[in-house]
C-alpha cells in the first residue's frame, strides 16, 4: 500500500492567498506555512522568514533543520488552496472537447456510452485514466469526484492510480440497470449492488481509512436505474454512511423522462428522496432547472450541488443560478463534468461560472422581466468563483475541516501559481511558453489573481502537492 506519510516535514515561504469566506480571499504576505510529516499544517506566521523560522518556528515546533524541506515562492508567484473538482467522469476524458451537435440524451448515446464501455479492456482505461489523473494534477486539481464505468475491474484500477499518484478522489463504480444500450447496463438492480459492494471493498483494502480514495455510491441518474436498484442503493447509503453522487435537472427533455417514468412523484427531486438517496452527503450535478420547491428540499436534506457551467453551455443545457441556491442554503461547488464539459481545468469552470451569472443578469430572453436589482445579484465575483472552487468544493465533498484552505491542523492540498512577469525593457524577455497571464508590475494583488482567473492554465501551476505529498511539477518553472 502507497505511504501516506512524507519523509520530511515542510516549510513554505511567501505569498499564501485563500478564501475565507464568499466574496473574501485573504493575502498573506511575507508569510511561513510549516507542514509536518502528515501532510498536516502545523503553523502559519505571518512576518517570517527562513532565518525567522529556523530560529523560532523549528523550535516551537520540536523540529530540526535537517529535517525540514524548504520551499521558496519566487517573484510573481503564490500558494494557493488546491481546487476540488465536484463533478468528473474519467473515462470520459478522450472525448473532451466532442460534443458532435447534439443535446445530453443524444450525446450520450453517440459519444458517452461507447466510449464508457469500451474502457472494460484495462491496458486501454489505464491509458486513460493515467493521463486524466495526470492532466487534472496539472491543473490543480488535488481533489476530484470520479465517476467511473459499470466495470469492477476498470473502476478499482482508477482508484489504484489516484492512490499511487497522489491525488485525493471519491471513486464511484456507476450503477445503471434501465434506460441504456444493451451493451452497457447492469444485469439487474441485486447485479448492480453487489459489483458496487466490490468496488467499495477494493477500496477499503487499498485505504482502509479512506484517508486519500473514498467509495462514493453512484446511481448515473434516475432515469438509468430502477426504482429497485435505487431501493437498494439508499439502503445500502444508511448502512454504510457513504457519500453518493448523481445528477439532476440538467435538461428539460430529461425532465420530461423523469416526470414520464415517475408519474407518482412530485418533482426529481423528489425521486432521489423516495428512495433515501437525498442525503446531507449527496452531491447533485446541474440543478439548472430546479423549482423553488425542489432547492427547498434540497436545502432540507442538505445535499449539495456541482455547479458545471462549461457542460451546461456546450450542451446547451441552460444556465444555473448559483446565487439562488446559495441563499436557499444549498453549498455549491464546481465540476469540469469531462467531457460535457471540455476542460480538465477548474479555473476554467471558475471563468465560466463568472461569464454564465453574467448572462443571468442580462436583460434578455427569459430573465427580461426579472427586476434588474434581483437579475444584478445573481452575478458571482472573481472572489465568489474562487470560494466555489476550493472551500466551497470542500463543503461539497464533505472535506470542508480538511482541504480547501490554509488554515492550522488542515491538510496541505495545495498548488504553487506562477505568473508571467513582464520584463522592464521591451525588446528583452522571453516569449517562452510561460502562458497567457502577463504581471507588469504596477498591478496590485487583487489585479494579478483577477488576470490569472481569467487568463490562466496549467502553465502558471508550477507544483501541486497532496496533503503534504509533492504530486505535480512543471519542468519549465
Amino acid at each position: 500500500m502507497t505511504s501516506l506519510k512524507n519523509e520530511k516535514n515542510q516549510l513554505f515561504l511567501g505569498s499564501f492567498i485563500h478564501s475565507i469566506k464568499l466574496g473574501e480571499l485573504q493575502y498573506l504576505h511575507d508569510t511561513a506555512v510549516c507542514v509536518d510529516k502528515s501532510g498536516k499544517i502545523a503553523a502559519v506566521e505571518s512576518k517570517c522568514d527562513l532565518k525567522k523560522a529556523a530560529k523560532t518556528l523549528y523550535h516551537k515546533l520540536g523540529w530540526k533543520a535537517d529535517d525540514v524541506v524548504v520551499t521558496i515562492a519566487k517573484d510573481g508567484q503564490f500558494f494557493f488552496p488546491g481546487f476540488i473538482d465536484t463533478h468528473v467522469h474519467a473515462p470520459q476524458y478522450p472525448n473532451v472537447g466532442i460534443f458532435g451537435k447534439s443535446t445530453l440524451l443524444d450525446w450520450l448515446n453517440t459519444y458517452t456510452f461507447p466510449m464508457e464501455a469500451s474502457l472494460s479492456s484495462l491496458p486501454k482505461a489505464r491509458r486513460v485514466y493515467t493521463r486524466c489523473i495526470r492532466r487534472t494534477l496539472a491543473h490543480g486539481t488535488t481533489t476530484a469526484a470520479y465517476y467511473a464505468t459499470i466495470h469492477v475491474p476498470s473502476t478499482n484500477l482508477l482508484a489504484d492510480l489516484c492512490l499511487a499518484m497522489g491525488q485525493r478522489a471519491f471513486i464511484g463504480r456507476v450503477c445503471m440497470d434501465n434506460l441504456g444500450p444493451e451493451y452497457y447496463l447492469d444485469e439487474s438492480a441485486e447485479q448492480s449492488l453487489s459489483l458496487t459492494k466490490q468496488s467499495i471493498e477494493h477500496i477499503r483494502r487499498i485505504d482502509p481509512s479512506f484517508t486519500l480514495i473514498s467509495p462514493i455510491l453512484t446511481p448515473r441518474f434516475a432515469p438509468a436505474c430502477s426504482v429497485d436498484a435505487m431501493t437498494q442503493l439508499g439502503a445500502l447509503q444508511r448502512a454504510t454512511g457513504l457519500p453518493v453522487q448523481t445528477h439532476i435537472s440538467e435538461n428539460v427533455a430529461e425532465l420530461q423522462l423523469v416526470r414520464d417514468m415517475f408519474p407518482d412523484a412530485a418533482s426529481y427531486a423528489a425521486v432521489y428522496d423516495t428512495y433515501g438517496l437525498l442525503t446531507p452527503k449527496t452531491i447533485l450535478a446541474h440543478a439548472i432547472h430546479l423549482s423553488d420547491d425542489e432547492a427547498d428540499l434540497i436545502a432540507e436534506r442538505g445535499s449539495k450541488v456541482a455547479h458545471c457551467p462549461c457542460s451546461n453551455s456546450a450542451l446547451t443545457s441552460g444556465e444555473a443560478r448559483v446565487r439562488w441556491l446559495l441563499e436557499k442554503g444549498v453549498a455549491v461547488g464546481l465540476g469540469t463534468d469531462m467531457s460535457g464539459g471540455y476542460s480538465p481545468s477548474i479555473l476554467e469552470a471558475a471563468r465560466q461560472a463568472a461569464l454564465v451569472s453574467n448572462h443571468l443578469a442580462m436583460p434578455v430572453g427569459k430573465w427580461a422581466d426579472v427586476p434588474a436589482e434581483e437579475r444584478e445579484r445573481a452575478r458571482l465575483s472573481v472572489e465568489e468563483v474562487l470560494h466555489l472552487a476550493t472551500r466551497g468544493g470542500a463543503s461539497v465533498v464533505g472535506l470542508s475541516d480538511r482541504v480547501g484552505g490554509f488554515d492550522v491542523g488542515m491538510d496541505w492540498d495545495a498548488q504553487l501559481i506562477g505568473l508571467g512577469m513582464v520584463d522592464e525593457t521591451p525588446d528583452s524577455g522571453s516569449m517562452a511558453d510561460g502562458g497567457n497571464v502577463e504581471i507588469f508590475g504596477w498591478e496590485g494583488w487583487e489585479e494579478r489573481v483577477a488576470k490569472w482567473v481569467f487568463n490562466g492554465d496549467d502553465r502558471n501551476v508550477k507544483k501541486v502537492w497532496v496533503r503534504g505529498r509533492l504530486v505535480h511539477e512543471r519542468t519549465d518553472r
